[in-house]
């Protein structure tokens, strides 16, 4: 048992510096040992309810941080424009004179107080393609949708097409008849990056044998490649026969005539012709190509098909 005499030092071991609560929290572990020793001599049971009473905490026990409800803001990104685009789909091939066709039916079921259009036979060509390129928000729920309809006679036009969205984005409906607008104007283009021409040699062969291999199939494109490098398959293939046109690139070590120094990277812009029975088709690729040993091996091909350490 523990005496007297012990527990006042464990009541002065407190320092006299220490604030009230510190002191208090000290105090409280020298009353919680006094009644341990004080109970070991009563058996096991009291005991057991020392330490029970002992390791209680004297402390709050801490609240978890409140966290704040998700807020579902699926309106202000939500994009009408393939609803615009099935309206006006329907819309173009449905007429006033027939209701009851399937395509009248959706046009009036995603439009319900849109007059459906009058077309007269055979006065104008049918419609071949519709496709939404352009979505603008004008407030809240309310959509603005540029449209494009292609015609079998090559014509183009757009129609300007008036969606509302629920406040969650699940939900549309076209508000207002469609309008005939003007195309979208044509984007200033910035000069192009590549303006070193690359000579014929052994990058310019580098790129024609990897473009060769990989649109026509007739090679393993991997003999090709930069180590760690993977690329699908191109299939089918592209043309029976590729032929080089051009080589440009970003940096003037593209135009040295002899293999640079090994980790060399160049970033090439190659334009090339495939032929095969359909025609001749004209294409072009962006290549970062890398030195190695001697030669030249491509590192990443910028339509995202060869990346670094991927899976076939």
């Amino acid at each position: 048992m523990l005496s007297g005499t012990q527990a006042a030092q464990c009541e002065a071991a407190a320092p006299m510096a220490a604030g009230a609560r510190l002191e208090a929290m000290r105090r409280r572990v020298c009353l919680s040992r006094v009644a341990v020793w004080t109970v070991i001599a009563a058996g096991p049971i009291a005991l057991a309810v020392a330490v029970a009473v002992a390791s209680t905490p004297g402390t709050v026990a801490q609240v978890p941080e409140a966290r704040p409800p998700v807020t579902r803001t699926a309106a202000a990104v939500a994009d009408p424009g393939g609803y615009a685009q099935v309206f006006l789909a329907a819309w173009l091939r449905s007429s006033a004179d027939d209701t009851a066709s399937a395509r009248a039916r959706l046009a009036r079921s995603m439009a319900p107080e849109v007059d459906l259009p009058e077309p007269t036979p055979d006065a104008q060509p049918a419609v071949r393609s519709v496709t939404a390129v352009r979505s603008v928000r004008r407030g809240s729920g309310t959509w603005s949708v540029t449209v494009a309809a292609q015609y079998a006679d090559g014509s183009v036009r757009y129609y300007v097409v008036p969606v509302a969205a629920d406040r969650w984005g699940t939900s549309f409906t076209v508000t207002g008849n469609p309008g005939v607008v003007a195309g979208p104007p044509r984007a200033k283009v910035a000069k192009s990056s590549y303006t070193v021409t690359v000579p014929d040699g052994d990058l310019s062969s580098a790129v024609g044998q990897f473009l060769a291999a990989y649109l026509t199939g007739a090679a393993e494109v991997d003999r090709y490649l930069a180590p760690g490098v993977k690329l699908l398959a191109l299939a089918p293939a592209a043309g029976a026969t590729v032929s080089v046109q051009e080589v440009l690139a970003l940096e003037e070590a593209a135009a040295s005539e002899q293999v640079p120094a090994d980790g060399t990277t160049v970033r090439v812009l190659a334009k090339v012709e495939a032929r095969d029975a359909t025609g001749r088709w004209p294409l072009a690729y962006e290549l970062t190509l890398k030195a190695r040993s001697g030669r030249w091996e491509v590192a990443a091909l910028q339509s995202g098909t060869a990346h670094a350490g991927g899976a076939r």
